[in-house]
């Protein structure tokens, strides 16, 4: 059973060729950036690598990455110097930040004050921002509030564990870890 967890820089030109098809390619030309078309090509070719030449991706519908004709799940993060991606068999998410992202100007319209008192390690802030957007991605739905409808209850950051819940939901489990100066929430 396939269940990882891949965070790596994002491949150059040549590396994500190997793995990735004309028409991706022909889609990352039209990106204006191009750390933009370097992540869309490289997490495609990590999960290539990973699963072999013959997966194709796509979207659902509410424009969340898929392996089309396969069981297994994805879920795809992206920041400046790192691609994450999770594998599962079962519904999977994941976010990455850089640590040194500043998050004060937007926390109060995602992290409620029973959450900010949840830690005082300086990097929370950016920890509740990676753990609501994976639970976003992990609700499957697009129409809800980072602060109403997403919470965290509960952490111990020395064992890199969370739990929060989506909406009035049953609790669920996110992993939280820190490598090379970034901050990687996932539920896998």
């Amino acid at each position: 059973m396939i269940r990882k967890l891949l965070v790596e820089p994002p491949m150059t030109a040549d590396e994500a060729a190997r793995w990735t098809t004309p028409e991706e390619h022909a889609d990352a030309a039209t990106f204006g950036s191009e750390r933009r078309r370097a992540e869309f090509l490289g997490w495609r070719a990590m999960v290539r690598r990973e699963l072999g030449r013959a997966v194709v991706i796509g979207y659902n519908i509410i424009g969340a990455p898929m392996l089309r004709g396969s069981d297994l799940c994805i879920s795809v993060a992206h920041c400046a110097g790192r691609i994450a991606v999770c594998i599962s068999p079962e519904r999977c998410a994941v976010d990455i930040e850089p640590e040194t992202r500043n998050f004060s100007r937007a926390e109060s319209r995602y992290m409620t004050p029973s959450e900010r008192a949840l830690s005082d390690d300086p990097l929370w802030p950016g920890i509740v921002w990676c753990a609501k957007e994976a639970l976003y991605k992990y609700s499957g739905s697009w129409a809800l509030d980072f602060a109403e409808d997403l919470r965290i209850e509960r952490a111990d950051l020395a064992a890199g564990s969370l739990t929060g819940r989506i909406e009035n939901g049953e609790p669920v489990e996110l992993s939280v870890r820190r490598d090379d100066g970034f901050i990687i929430v996932y539920i896998l």
